[in-house]
């Protein structure tokens, strides 16, 4: 079914991407691709689509933009972030509905199971921290240097502290970060929030509302408060388990830590109730086969020399580093020495993620060793020695 748009409330809209399409960090961000895929997408499936509109603007745009190098940069104005909610506002029944495809990797047996930008002051049952009782996490959300501010002060009743930048995976990641350790009972929301995404006002949301069937944040005013990375017992867990303090706004060190310790006071969590529940998610999930499990012995493998090594069928590639021109150069041959391309670059991630990303290596033995070789190249770029790159 064909939604009616109306144009005029898109004014707004352009300017908004127009002016991050200006900038070059926009041109390199998943924010910006996926306002302009999404924005695309509901306007051709709109009655009004005419030439010359919009439409034809974002297709010049996508036409514009360079490989991506950061999912969200978290800024403090986040020009498509603004763009989508704008469009939202007027055009709910067309808005994208779809969230980023952002994962992350969770670690099972470890806490924070999930790695971030983010500070752990107080680990359960650390006997450095008196009791282990330390009930309150903060999230500094678009502040990251009042995250150094605290954690150098290192209050006792503070567990962890880090930002929340986006209202998708940020929020994803926090959920994680908080169900797996029961001594956390608060979480203060403290520093800017982002314009555009609002994460602070979307776990605000998620905290009074929870999620609907969709999983996007009920009542949140951001970008895309989708959560694609946790369940809804887990949603649940951290609604019950934790209750959030809105200190949003405020940057004041001593503000923001007297209240944690006023939170302090209101627990009654005790050490021996903290050690108890170490480890423990609180889902529905978790079940008394998995706590056994926690004592399982885990295996050491003792690397050791490939008994063979088996060629990539996509060729071989020949390093060279140009210091005079300040790039590495690769070139990549078929096995009958014909050069099918050359590649050049500055730096060893943008080299191998190209020809990753284009499958000119078949095989994870061969993308191991071109990673080594390039981060070696990088080096005598930066160093200044020789380089002499290896055999397979």
């Amino acid at each position: 079914m064909q939604t009616k748009i109306d144009t005029k409330p898109l004014e707004k809209v352009e300017a908004e991407l127009s002016e991050g399409m200006s900038l070059a960090k926009c041109r390199k961000c998943g924010c910006m691709k996926d306002a302009l895929d999404g924005l695309s997408n509901s306007l051709t499936n709109s009655k009004e689509n005419s030439e010359g509109g919009l439409s034809d603007t974002l297709l010049q745009w996508k036409s514009q933009m360079e490989p991506i190098k950061y999912a969200c940069l978290g800024c403090e104005y986040c020009f498509p972030a603004v763009a989508l909610n704008e469009f939202s506002k007027a055009f709910p029944d067309a808005a994208p509905t779809d969230a980023l495809g952002c994962t992350f990797d969770v670690k099972e047996r470890a806490w924070p199971p999930v790695p971030g930008e983010y500070k752990v002051l107080c680990e359960v049952g650390d006997p450095a921290r008196g009791n282990g009782e330390c009930p309150v996490a903060i999230s500094t959300l678009g502040s990251p240097e009042l995250t150094d501010m605290i954690a150098e002060l290192s209050p006792e009743e503070v567990c962890i502290v880090g930002k929340t930048e986006t209202e998708n995976i940020g929020i994803d990641k926090l959920i994680k970060n908080t169900i797996t350790n029961k001594a956390i009972r608060f979480l203060v929301l403290a520093g800017t929030d982002p314009k555009g995404h609002k994460p602070g006002q979307t776990i605000l949301g998620l905290s009074s509302n929870g999620v609907d069937e969709k999983m996007r944040v009920i009542g949140s005013e951001g970008k895309r408060p989708f959560l694609r990375n946790v369940t809804k017992d887990e949603i649940e867990s951290f609604r019950k388990q934790v209750k959030v303090i809105d200190l949003i706004g405020c940057e004041d060190v001593e503000t923001i830590l007297n209240k944690a310790k006023e939170l302090l006071m209101t627990t009654n969590t005790s050490a021996q109730e903290v050690e108890q529940l170490k480890g423990k998610c609180g889902c529905s999930s978790c079940s008394e086969e998995s706590e056994s499990n926690e004592s399982m012995e885990v295996p050491t493998i003792r690397a050791k020399e490939p008994v063979k090594i088996q060629m990539d069928e996509a060729g071989y590639f020949v390093i060279l580093p140009l210091p005079e021109k300040g790039i590495i150069s690769v070139e990549h041959y078929s096995y009958d020495d014909k050069l099918l391309r050359t590649i050049e670059g500055k730096d060893a991630r943008s080299l191998y993620w190209t020809i990753i990303e284009n499958n000119w290596v078949t095989q994870l033995s061969h993308g191991a060793y071109l990673g080594k070789e390039l981060a070696k190249a990088e080096l005598s770029l930066v160093h200044s020695f020789k380089y002499v790159q290896d055999g397979a």
